[in-house]
């Protein structure tokens, strides 16, 4: 599964900078760019939603192979448009928006994996290996598709992505299957509502996603990255910047071995998330391409220091048979909002420049995380140590002798299967 990803992440982010870039080329127009989040926020939604009820009710194998399969069809498509005399610009928004949908029904299903298969006192270290698969191909995706666009244009990114593909669905074909529990309901509006008033309940949970939906709402400024290049005059940089955010998080992944020390997480979320403002507006202010680069990298490290604990909080206190559900109520908090995010910053370039939208998001971003932090005692209180959800999940995990091993093929033993209970 790990190296299925990091494949898949590769590929993807040579589309994700060409996409954009072409859009520019095409349109020559902020709100046109921004325009991508708005055409993939509302099937996130739907199919994010769809997706974790999916997760809990089918073999997650099935679903995240015949899912990647879907992906690379919608790569394919935009190889194709690229081949044309004169691209079109109406599929590059049409496959954003299938994308985004098969994101939402996928990732569900990985996220909902991982505490199946991993021991309860290595999700921190599991989450920090996850993200250092993103990093690597985000911080090689974008340096080497700066490259091809400059040399060779968009149709070598979308071919590579597209062989990319089909790499990562012969790779998850070799996972073991992942069943549902015997007593798996169907997807349902009323499986999800389950889903939804367990978050509800939890308001240290519903904290960590408030928290990041707000922060990538004012302080996602990637996609006036190109114009944001221009404005510097460092064309040659648009790679680097993309590259950048996701360095910054490699460097904090390689070193997170003080993050399993770290028991206060809803804390250190909000730090971190204060940090990727702050940081955010003052690369928006500074005119040195290079310095730009280096605050971008800090907010990519603190971007990376709020999803491990997130992702800790969330696989420790989350039973499993609701994890699919979550993970489709978490894929929004963390998807949906850089979809908004783009809409946001390329509106307001439209309105006020590229350098007032970026370093204005920024401060919205460390203003709206304090108000959050005041508002949110429980997230601010969290301590895994003695969170009785946190507790309990390692009590049914040790007294039904689970050791993370879900690779055998089998299905998980599901000590949880009364949600109303946990």
């Amino acid at each position: 599964m790990w190296c299925a990803g990091a494949v898949t992440v590769f590929g993807s982010f040579l589309t994700f900078v060409a996409l954009p870039l072409q859009l520019k080329e095409l349109t020559g127009s902020t709100l046109a760019v921004g325009a991508l989040g708005a055409v993939e926020v509302i099937p996130l939604i739907v199919f994010g939603l769809y997706g974790g009820a999916l997760a809990d009710a089918v073999d997650r194998r099935r679903l995240i192979v015949w899912t990647e399969v879907a992906l690379g069809a919608i790569s394919a498509l935009l190889l194709l448009n690229s081949l044309l005399p004169e691209p079109l610009v109406w599929p590059l928004y049409v496959s954003a928006a299938a994308s985004s949908a098969l994101t939402g029904l996928q990732r569900p299903a990985l996220d909902a994996i991982v505490p199946r298969i991993v021991p309860h006192d290595q999700l921190a270290a599991a989450a920090a290996l996850n993200a250092l698969r993103w990093q690597i191909g985000a911080v090689a995706g974008p340096a080497l598709a700066g490259g091809l666009l400059a040399y060779a244009g968009l149709t070598w990114s979308y071919a590579i992505d597209t062989a990319t593909y089909a790499i990562s669905v012969l790779l998850s074909l070799k996972l073991a299957p992942q069943p549902a529990s015997h007593d798996a309901e169907k997807p349902s509006l009323r499986g999800i509502a389950e889903g939804a008033r367990y978050a509800w309940s939890r308001k240290e949970l519903l904290g960590t996603y408030a928290v990041d939906v707000l922060a990538m709402l004012f302080a996602f400024p990637l996609a006036i990255f190109p114009f944001l290049a221009d404005d510097l005059d460092a064309p040659w940089a648009l790679g680097l910047m993309y590259a950048a955010l996701p360095a910054g998080s490699f460097l904090v992944s390689v070193t997170s071995g003080w993050t399993s020390r770290v028991h206060r997480q809803g804390r250190a979320i909000a730090l971190a998330a204060a940090g990727w403002g702050l940081a955010v507006a003052v690369a928006g202010q500074l005119h040195n391409v290079w310095l730009v680069l280096l605050f971008l990298m800090l907010a990519g490290a603190c971007d990376m220091i709020s999803g491990i604990f997130r992702s800790a909080l969330w696989n420790q206190t989350i039973p499993d048979a609701l994890r699919g559900r979550l993970a489709g109520i978490e894929l929004l908090s963390y998807s949906a909002g850089p979809q908004l995010g783009q809409v946001r910053v390329g509106g307001m370039a439209a309105l006020t420049g590229v350098r007032a939208s970026v370093s204005l998001g920024g401060l919205l971003c460390f203003a709206g995380v304090g108000l959050l932090a005041l508002g949110l005692p429980k997230l601010m209180a969290y301590d895994a140590r003695t969170d009785e959800h946190a507790r309990r999940m390692r009590e049914r995990r040790a007294g039904s002798g689970e050791r993370g091993d879900g690779l055998t093929g089998g299905a998980a033993k599901d000590p949880d299967a009364d949600p109303a209970t946990a």
